[in-house]
């Protein structure tokens, strides 16, 4: 007290406010690093895998898609090494930048589109170090003009390395959804990124199973291309839902090398069915009404 009055004072008063952002731990006890949100945005999505060849982008792009169809939405790609956005909806144009040095996404199937490749049109070769990749992808998230949205899908690089944690780190995630194929060899894949996920306290949404088995186009005949029910074996596992399990068609590769999702070029298939079923189950479990972002 003697202190104070010397210094003109009579009583400090302490208030303590909780932070707006969250705060997660690396999971080893060392410094912890905030995770931010996108103003404007009220959902941020990820769609992941622990390994490539499951098709995680093909179903990024689809289950973006169908929540278009209600709602507002921006899809990002972030595979900054092998970016596959450009091709999926057949866009290959650069992006326009905002007075203020914003650049403004593309939009097309009533999405607005972000990626790597739009930048990179002539498509070089990326031969960057992890830090330099960080920053880039730091940039799609404060950069970006993306405007007012119900949400935002980012489709995470396959794998767990240092960029994958470095963006769930740094971004206030609603949740994630991981792909996976049913072959049991993906099992050990699919825990990684759960792992990922949960070291950052980041929920998981659920899984979705790809390549399921194959359908012939003519008898529908079904034939397994993996062993395995990984989807059902690791939902079970990590008590998260099967959100749906997609099978593979002909169709799929048609509509993705001619840069159309399949659910807005085949809207009365069994596999559109089973898309509509996922992106009603993401919305319900990520919250049952809509942020309003306005």
């Amino acid at each position: 007290e003697e202190k104070l009055h010397l210094n003109g004072l009579n009583k400090v008063d302490i208030h303590f406010h909780k932070p707006s952002h969250q705060s997660v731990s690396s999971g080893d006890g060392q410094n912890t690093m905030k995770q931010q949100p996108i103003p404007g945005i009220g959902k941020v999505i990820a769609i992941a895998s622990g390994k490539g060849g499951v098709g995680k982008s093909t179903v990024a792009v689809n289950v973006a898609a169908t929540l278009s169809k209600e709602y507002r939405v921006g899809l990002l790609d972030l595979d900054i090494y092998g970016p596959s956005l450009p091709m999926l909806v057949g866009i290959n144009t650069q992006p326009q930048m905002t007075e203020d040095k914003k650049i403004i996404p593309l939009e097309k199937y009533n999405m607005r589109l972000m990626s790597f490749g739009f930048i990179n049109a002539q498509n070089a070769p990326t031969i960057w170090r992890g830090p330099m990749v960080s920053r880039m992808t730091q940039q799609f998230f404060e950069d970006v003009e993306w405007g007012n949205l119900d949400y935002l899908i980012l489709d995470l690089p396959p794998g767990t390395g240092d960029i994958q944690l470095t963006i769930v780190q740094k971004l206030a995630l609603t949740g994630a959804v991981i792909v996976t194929t049913p072959q049991n060899l993906a099992l050990l894949d699919v825990k990684k990124g759960a792992d990922m996920f949960n070291k950052v306290n980041t929920p998981i949404v659920g899984i979705i199973e790809n390549m399921t088995h194959f359908m012939c186009p003519h008898c529908n005949e079904i034939t397994k291309i993996f062993p395995g029910e990984g989807g059902v074996e690791e939902s079970s596992r990590l008590n998260v839902p099967l959100l749906g399990r997609i099978y593979l068609s002909p169709e799929i590769t048609e509509s993705t090398e001619n840069g159309i999702p399949y659910v807005l070029k085949y809207e009365d298939s069994p596999i559109t069915n089973e898309y509509s079923k996922i992106a009603l189950q993401i919305n319900e479990i990520s919250g049952s009404s809509i942020l309003d972002t306005v």
